[in-house]
């Protein structure tokens, strides 16, 4: 995983996927911006965030990107704090 801070083996399978899907996303930015918070976050998430990550893990980097950036507006779906804190950490 390139990029990446965190070592995976204290993971379980679900939060691994998570991790890789995290820095493989098809473009170096979300790498970073997802990646990142993946690094920092993945082994706190509540089961309900991990559902929510692997929907956000789903959509195309072209759309995330859109939102992160302010380009396109944020489906409602979408707007939760774990979105938030994605957003939030993306700095770091």
């Amino acid at each position: 995983m390139t990029g990446t801070t965190r070592s995976s083996h204290d993971l379980d399978p679900r939060r691994r996927r998570a991790l890789v899907r995290s820095w493989r996303r098809g473009t170096r930015e979300m790498d970073l911006v997802l990646g990142g918070f993946a690094d920092a976050e993945i082994d706190r998430l509540t089961d309900e965030e991990m559902d929510q990550l692997e929907a956000i893990l789903d959509i195309p980097d072209t759309q995330l990107f859109k939102w992160v950036t302010g380009e396109a507006a944020l489906p409602r779906e979408y707007d939760t704090p774990l979105w938030a804190r994605i957003t939030a950490s993306r700095g770091h």
